[in-house]
């Protein structure tokens, strides 16, 4: 139902939280940011602000009392106090109970394994030093990927191990997972919507090239440069997943295109996704607007690609820690089809996002072309 007086909580006030609120904005939606301080991104454009912390029972449950809608652009929130809103009433998506799992990689590796969805071939550790015993014994071979269990994300927690050396340097203590490091031919992403209706849309694939250093996203091309086909089958793969977890509002399925021509769930993220920021200026229905439409239990928006589109993720340069400057916008602005978007971050570190710009061209290759210049132009620097 559409209803501008109904209050939606948002629990995180990043660039996510942000870009929520700015979607939400033409429908004079009411929008409720819970985070550390009011100069985070989405502080400036929310109807209001509660100063607190999101991985705390108290916090989230004095702040969704009031709400109507509560919904997250981060996965690692207090659930308990979110289970406790439901029971008082309260909508929340996604439920608490997807989070629960999604949350820690262990129990989302097995979740996938449970409903016969396609992913690398994985073992539990309760520990790094485990992982370790486990190798030196013989159970598990170099290269694997290590995954933290908990609180991974943005590239942290993943430890690609290739040698003995590697073991002494490059381990991550606590609950982990050794990954196959499975040879992958290009990784894409699927975002999948659903609302209460059990109305499913699914965006197309795109194509993700990542930071060698930091492991973080720097550029995405939509559409992917993969065969029809294939890109069926990830939307369909992705329709699946969504159902699976019973999820209400977006899931970003991140997959591998194995070297054989599988398809392999990575991860997933039930929220807006950087995988999805170039939807903004290239597709019908901005990923942003689509997650309101779901938990609002309102039609989907089309997913249609207006036109080829690629996104450069906007990242603090290395050796640069403090007051931030852009340089380079203006150049990029002359740039036709350049949309340049700041998250509103006043201090800048290496590798921090801190915004981000999507190049639309009637050509894929059009966009790709004057992406590489944006990349060449624009700096994000400290003063």
């Amino acid at each position: 139902m559409f209803d501008t007086t109904k209050k939606i909580g948002i629990l995180g006030g990043g660039q996510l939280g942000k870009m929520l609120c700015l979607a939400a904005s033409p429908w004079d939606f009411k929008t409720c940011i819970l985070d550390a301080a009011a100069d985070y991104p989405a502080g400036s454009v929310c109807s209001e602000f509660t100063e607190g912390n999101f991985n705390d029972y108290a916090d989230v449950l004095a702040f969704g009392k009031d709400k109507d809608i509560l919904t997250i652009e981060i996965e690692h929130v207090n659930t308990q106090a979110l289970y406790e809103l439901e029971r008082l009433g309260k909508i929340v998506h996604p439920a608490p109970r997807a989070l629960d799992i999604i949350k820690d990689k262990g129990l989302q590796k097995q979740f996938y394994q449970d409903h016969g969805i396609p992913t690398a071939r994985f073992e539990l550790f309760d520990s790094g030093a485990a992982l370790k015993d486990a190798v030196l014994a013989g159970s598990w071979t170099l290269p694997l990927v290590q995954k933290s269990r908990m609180e991974g994300y943005d590239g942290r927690g993943v430890a690609i191990l290739r040698t003995k050396a590697d073991l002494e340097t490059k381990l991550l203590p606590g609950a982990c997972l050794a990954e196959e490091l499975v040879p992958v031919r290009t990784e894409i992403a699927v975002i999948a919507a659903r609302n209460a209706n059990d109305e499913v849309a699914v965006y197309p694939p795109v194509e993700m090239d990542f930071h060698p250093e930091a492991n973080l996203v720097e550029m995405l091309v939509c559409p992917a440069r993969i065969a029809p086909l294939l890109a069926a089958e990830a939307e369909a793969l992705a329709e699946r997943v969504i159902r699976a977890f019973d999820i209400c509002g977006l899931l970003a399925v991140e997959l591998f295109v194995a070297a054989n021509g599988d398809l392999l769930v990575n991860e997933v993220a039930p929220r807006p996704h950087n995988s999805g920021h170039h939807t903004i200026d290239s597709a019908e229905t901005s990923q942003y607007q689509q997650h309101l439409r779901a938990i609002c239990n309102l039609p989907l928006g089309k997913t249609t690609q207006r036109t080829p589109a690629v996104m450069v993720n906007l990242l603090g340069e290395p050796g640069h820690n403090g007051p931030v400057h852009y340089a380079g916008v203006g150049e990029c602005l002359a740039i036709e089809g350049v949309h340049v978007h700041l998250y509103g971050k006043a201090i800048t570190k290496p590798f921090r996002k801190m915004g981000h710009v999507t190049v639309t061209a009637q050509t894929l290759d059009g966009a790709i072309e004057k992406a590489n210049q944006v990349r060449r132009l624009l700096r994000v620097v400290s003063v």
